[in-house]
């Protein structure tokens, strides 16, 4: 397929041939992993293709950016060791010291360590605002310093939901760029370059890889000057992707469309499942009508996503014994793969953010929804509840 007819074409086909051309020599139709550091230059200077050194450019990396660009519908994908370095190498990118931003206030706690704990030493600001609430983020921002509001949709773990299209609309206004990570939604179920944002960040280790098997990070921009800024540092910093982690990726990448509708099928039956349970005290979901962010939900994504977020009704304690009671579903943090996990948010993935506004509730339990049967995973379920009722 030629480019032109690539970009026009279905998720599903442009996940299976963006980003690259069935090479030309040996018509290999998977892109090779390219396991080089450097490149036979043609006299000083003759690079072949572009690529002189791999930190700079590697051709299994470039068929992955490619194909990250061409699902979100941005002008350039860059891919990055881990999703916090993609993070950073942004941040470095696109603030200097004495800026602010704004930030979910349940943002993932990785991200706001790497902002709190490493930004601010080098002379960041930040103000945590609620993103489903357009209010306190337009509260947040201080007009002239304020250079990026971050924004979650879902957020991680509560599944709150910003309103892409107003956010980018109000951070705009304010001569800020507005920064979406995408990571809970992949780009099947929303694209927020075309509602206005304009950075896409991906922990690839999650939906994209989708096979719990390789860690990466992935920024998508829509504005060439932004993209130059972000090469540039891309480059200096050096926090690239390596080209086996690069093909284990983009391999993930071709069956994303079929792998999140069975995620979001079967979090659909568990969420019925346990709304009716006693033993819950509260399901979050973005797919249920009584969720506060259903209706922005409903507009700016295809279907809810594979991961639900619940509140049981004995505290901390019942949290714990569940999780460690579920045994089809497996304990332990990170997300969006082809097994279903359980985590304790309070004592795992968000423990970086206790004693401070973004602590979560202690009797709060997040899901991974897997591909399992989904038969297997209510009886688990139904198993793991049972510590509350003995």
């Amino acid at each position: 397929m030629t480019q032109e007819h690539t970009n026009k074409a279905g998720f599903e086909t442009r996940a299976i041939h963006a980003g690259y051309e069935p090479d030309p020599m040996t018509g290999a139709v998977i892109p090779p992993i390219y396991a080089t550091s450097t490149y036979k230059q043609d006299g000083v200077g003759g690079l072949r293709g572009g690529y002189e050194y791999s930190r700079s450019a590697n051709p299994t990396r470039t068929a992955l950016e490619g194909a990250l660009a061409a699902l979100e519908e941005g002008e350039r994908g860059f891919a990055f060791a881990s999703g916090l370095a993609a993070e950073d190498t942004l941040l470095r990118s696109l603030t200097k010291p004495g800026d602010h931003l704004v930030i979910p206030d349940d943002a993932y706690g990785g991200t706001f360590r790497l902002i709190d704990k490493v930004g601010v030493p080098w002379g960041l600001e930040h103000s945590p605002a609620a993103v489903s609430d357009v209010d306190a983020v337009r509260a947040a921002i201080q007009p002239g310093r304020t250079k990026l509001v971050w924004v979650e949709t879902p957020t991680n773990p509560l599944l709150n939901i910003g309103d892409i299209e107003t956010l980018a609309s109000l951070a705009h206004d304010a001569g800020a760029l507005l920064v979406v990570d995408n990571t809970f939604a992949s780009p099947y179920l929303q694209t927020p370059l075309a509602l206005g944002a304009d950075v896409v960040v991906h922990s690839t280790t999650k939906y994209v890889g989708g096979h719990s098997d390789v860690v990466g990070g992935a920024l998508v921009v829509r504005d060439l000057e932004v993209a130059e800024r972000i090469g540039f540092h891309q480059n200096a910093m050096g926090a690239v992707a390596g080209p086996f982690d690069c093909f284990l990726t983009h391999r993930g990448l071709k069956t994303l469309g079929v792998r999140m509708d069975r995620h979001c099928d079967n979090a659909e039956q568990v969420v019925e499942f346990l709304t009716r349970h006693p033993q819950v005290s509260e399901v979050i979901y973005p797919g249920l009508d009584e969720h506060p962010g259903h209706a922005v939900a409903s507009r700016q994504m295809k279907r809810y996503g594979g991961i639900v977020s619940f509140r049981v009704t004995g505290g901390e304690e019942h949290a714990l014994d569940v999780c460690a009671r579920a045994e089809v579903f497996t304990l332990g943090e990170s997300l969006g793969g082809v097994e279903s996990l359980i985590e304790h948010p309070g004592r795992m993935t968000h423990a970086s953010v206790a004693g401070t506004d973004l602590e979560v509730p202690a009797d709060l339990i997040r899901l991974s929804v897997g591909i399992e049967t989904a038969d297997d995973l209510l009886a688990d379920l139904e198993h793991a509840l049972e510590a509350g009722s003995r």
